[in-house]
């Protein structure tokens, strides 16, 4: 093919003119607009490097391209797609399409940090003209592969700063698109790659070509408008309509301003990078192929073709590191991604197919291509052919042309109506023969009214639902999804094992011994006999490090569990790997195996910037269950004590307490001796809440059960922290140091107080029934209770008075009283003491009769007669069993004796210790002893 003569297009030119001089009164802004875009084509058709406009998944743009392919045979193409891709598309003969191809950085350098994740992806379909150019370039010997649109560092570097990357503009555009479905989340927050972007950015333009074509939404304009007549055309009038409506919307709707600047910069970026080419290898542009969107096609900047200014500089990458893999996709996510019509890239497969019947074309596949039709030839290397005639001006007659009238199929509207019929049965909707017939009707009477020759199948699809879904949806899907699935569905790609990073084949290869086939969609079941099978102990150990690290549904365990001091002997999960495996392929882009990403994780989630005590002690659990790295494990552990001095609340008290509690357990019950970073916690954390204490009383903001949570800590570690070296003192002028004035708070004072000794169980009685008797607190009488039940976390031992106040309460207050404050009771009790209620429930089941009929002569133990202190033991009555066990065997005393360095000897039986005598003589203390024992 060669270039096109210079004057093809005057004919064109005048008509144009004299139609614009016709409708607008006069030469105007219209006759610029029209004679530009004519200029735009001519330009474009001239350039020796061919230029082939194509549209984003297009099954015309596709069908022509293999055609031109099998015409021309070029040695290079140039394809608009991000030239940091290119190693990864040998990748995809190991694929079952639709895939993405993605560019992947967790950690950006050179970008606003809340940009991180970066991801752009470039969604890749079998009935789509990039397809075709890459099965044709990798299959066939002799001929390169180019790609030439900026990178995908240089994609975020023309994003505005000003605030969050910009989305696609494509995408959400439609309300039809179904970004609400499941699959639609295949590419994430992605930025997507637009190849081909055809769709006018003037809302109006776009609004009066709906209006008048009679359609609803974009792709079915394209469908009707565009896709029908260009599916069997000839190759020059397929490439100039395509540069006249690439031309027509960019010169009719500009759009934002940035944006179109950006599209200018990679065109120059393009053109630029095709001539450096050209430069380096010397290729002759007329064997070389460019294959780009058919709006960059159209392009007016100064360095388009090959002989175009050199002026442009391409700026250097930025430092961030990034990550290439392929990933699954489906037509739900490039319909979602792009703002497409629900169901319109499925029907595009469907037309992609049936225009290959109808034209004859062969298409390109890659050899050992995953899911498609098996003996596929590979494109031979062919002599360019010899120089044609040069193309003459195509547009003039296809727009004079009327549009050639599409008989009706009846066959095949007579299968749609019958199959989505059936298919409704099965979805649980009452349809009938009848309902076949009226769909069919329907189809050819909304054609009709919308002057087609023939039903589409957006007019079937319309037909359909107002025929049979009437007024509700019995099943889970509606008829217009399931259209859509007759049509060819939402097809699901695939990744390839060898196309994989390390991390995910590793994963693939450690549970291999389950006899899965991971790579399937749908979820399995998975079943693990550990007693009888120890080596699928490694399998448990990749399953629940996949559970961390996966979405929920990836890999989810039906039974079994892991916990401090719990090991399953079997296990059954349900696996979802190839629903999940662009979660799976993303984590290959952390790291080489999923322990490495594992480690990466806590340590960001320990050393976070907004990480407080609680996440760091929650990341050493998570290295103690799920890694078993005792190395990792004392780091954040030694970490935790430097975050726990920097806080100055008492916020996360309670997940404090929890998380020391079992890390205690699990260490006192696996290790011979505490971590040192434990004992240091411990330590520290004892002296911080004594000083936190006070003001945590009377802080507003802190919480009740907060302060409970503080005080727990306190009383909990006690006994370790005073072996430690710390000084009880602390504790007792901390306490003495608080003077909270809200009731729940007080009773929290007072619980404290009994368990220092600074208040007895009598004193803390006589205050409740002081509180009952006064009319001016019984409201708050509510909040004093809550106070008590918080109270059980540092003070369990106080169950039975909780007990005791609730009951006397109930028991001597009167309705009138009782019943206006017993929702406050119940809230509270719920709101602040769920955790706490089986401890109080246990209480009352140990002091109330367990039967009915002992309630009648049933005396509660606070209101039984104390008795009286018990008459002390004579001093002088010796000789009892354990006296004269110790006489019998005094190996024991005299090794002690010599141990302590006691050289007095053993005295004899009837001698009276000086001890017993001095307690026979002042019996008060003992007494007094006595007393305090029993009121306890």
């Amino acid at each position: 093919m060669t270039a096109a003569p210079a004057g093809a297009f005057d004919p064109l030119r005048s008509r144009l003119q004299e139609a614009a001089a016709e409708f607008a009164d006069g030469p105007d802004a219209l006759e610029g607009i029209l004679l530009g875009i004519v200029d735009d084509v001519d330009r474009a058709v001239r350039e020796p490097l061919e230029v082939f406009p194509v549209c984003h998944h297009s099954p015309a743009s596709a069908v022509a391209m293999a055609r031109r392919l099998r015409e021309k045979q070029p040695k290079v193409v140039y394809l608009e797609l991000c030239e940091d891709m290119a190693p990864l598309l040998t990748e995809l003969r190991n694929c079952r399409l639709p895939v993405a191809v993605q560019a992947f950085a967790t950690e950006v350098d050179g970008f606003p940090a809340d940009w991180a994740p970066l991801s752009v992806v470039a969604p890749i379909t079998e009935a789509s003209a990039e397809y075709q150019a890459i099965a044709y370039a990798l299959d066939t010997p002799g001929v390169e592969l180019v790609l030439v649109d900026r990178s995908s560092d240089h994609v975020f570097q023309w994003q505005p700063r000003d605030g969050e990357p910009d989305a696609p503009a494509d995408a959400g555009a439609e309300p039809e698109a179904a970004a609400d479905d499941g699959e639609a989340a295949l590419h994430g927050d992605a930025v997507g790659v637009e190849i081909g972007d055809l769709r006018p950015r003037f809302a109006e333009l776009e609004e009066h070509l709906l209006r008048h074509g009679k359609v609803r939404h974009w792709s079915e304009w394209w469908h009707q408008y565009v896709e029908v007549p260009l599916g069997d055309s000839d190759h020059d009038t397929y490439r100039q309509v395509m540069l006249l409506i690439g031309s027509l919307f960019r010169r009719l709707a500009p759009g934002d301003p940035r944006r179109v600047a950006v599209d200018e910069d990679r065109e120059r970026y393009m053109w630029t990078r095709m001539r450096e080419h050209l430069a380096a290898t010397g290729t002759d542009p007329a064997d070389c192929l460019y294959v780009c969107g058919a709006f960059h096609a159209a392009s007016r900047v100064a360095e388009f073709g090959v002989d175009g200014s050199d002026g442009f500089a391409i700026p250097p990458r930025s430092a961030t590191r990034w990550q290439h893999g392929l990933i699954p996709s489906s037509h739900t996510a490039i319909e979602a991604q792009f703002g497409l019509a629900a169901g319109s890239v499925s029907i595009a497969a469907a037309v992609w197919a049936k225009n290959l019947k109808r034209t004859g074309v062969r298409p390109y596949r890659l050899a050992g291509q995953a899911g498609g039709a098996k003996g596929t030839d590979r494109a031979a290397a062919a002599p360019v052919p010899a120089v044609g005639p040069a193309p003459s001006d195509r547009l003039s007659g296809f727009l004079q042309r009327p549009p050639a009238l599409d008989p009706l199929d009846e066959a095949e509207l007579l299968g749609w109506s019958v199959d989505v019929v059936r298919a409704a049965r099965r979805n649980g909707y009452l349809a009938s023969t009848a309902d076949a017939i009226a769909v069919f009707q329907t189809s050819v009477l909304l054609a009709g009214m919308r002057d087609r020759a023939r039903p589409t199948p957006y007019d079937f699809q319309d037909a359909a639902v107002t025929c049979i879904e009437k007024d509700t949806v019995p099943g889970r899907r509606d008829v217009r999804r399931l259209v859509e699935i007759m049509m060819g569905g939402d097809r699901i790609g695939r990744v390839g094992y060898d196309a994989l990073p390390p991390l995910a084949r590793d994963v693939h290869d450690r549970l291999a011994p389950l006899g899965l086939r991971l790579e399937q969609r749908g979820v399995q079941r998975a079943l693990l006999d550990l007693a009888a099978r120890p080596e699928l102990n490694t399998c448990s150990d990749v399953l629940w490090r996949l559970r961390y690290l996966l979405p929920h549904g990836a890999a989810r365990p039906i039974m079994g569990e892991r916990t401090f001091g719990e090991r399953s002997l079997q296990e059954s999960w349900d696996l979802a790997l190839g629903t999940h495996q662009r979660a799976l392929i993303e984590l290959g882009y952390e790291g080489v195996s999923i322990e490495q990403v594992l480690e990466q994780r806590l340590r960001r989630k320990a050393y976070g910037p907004q990480a407080t005590t609680a996440d760091v002690l929650g990341a050493v659990e998570d290295a103690v269950l799920y890694l078993g790295s005792r190395r990792l494990a004392d780091e954040l552990g030694r970490h935790a004590l430097e975050v726990l001095a920097t806080e100055r609340s008492v916020d996360g008290a309670p997940e404090v307490l929890r998380r020391v509690r079992r890390l205690l357990a699990h260490y006192r019950t696996s290790e011979p001796v505490l971590p040192g970073w434990i004992e240091s916690f411990v330590r520290t954390g004892y002296a911080h809440y004594c000083t936190l204490l006070p003001t945590a009383f009377t802080d507003e903001d802190a919480t009740v059960r907060q302060v409970a949570a503080t005080l727990g800590f306190l009383f909990g570690m006690e006994g370790l922290a005073l072996s430690l070296g710390c000084d009880r003192t602390q504790l007792e002028l901390a306490v003495a140091q608080s003077h909270p004035e809200e009731p729940s708070r007080v009773a929290l004072l007072w619980a404290a107080q009994l368990q220092l000794g600074r208040l007895s169980r009598a004193e803390l009685r006589e205050r409740c029934a002081d509180l009952l008797a006064n009319p001016l607190a019984l409201p708050a009488y509510p909040r004093y209770l809550s106070g008590f039940v918080q109270a059980l976390e540092p003070v369990p031992g106080l169950a039975d008075f909780v007990v005791e106040a609730v009951s006397r309460a109930f028991g001597q207050l009167p309705d009138a009283v009782l019943l206006p404050w017993l929702p406050a009771l119940i809230t509270g009790l719920r709101a602040d003491g769920t955790e706490l209620a089986p401890l109080l429930i246990r209480e009352a089941g140990r002091i109330f009769p367990g039967r009915l009929a002992a309630l009648d002569t049933w005396v509660p133990p606070w209101r039984a007669p104390q008795p009286g202190p018990a008459a002390l033991p004579n001093p002088a009555r010796r000789g009892g069993g354990a006296a004269a066990l110790l006489a019998a065997h005094p190996a024991a005393c005299d090794a002690l004796a010599g141990l302590l360095g006691c050289e007095d000897g053993w005295e004899s039986v009837d001698a009276v210790p000086g001890g017993a005598a001095l307690l026979g003589r002042h019996p008060g203390t003992a007494e007094a002893l006595e007393a305090l024992l029993a009121a306890r």
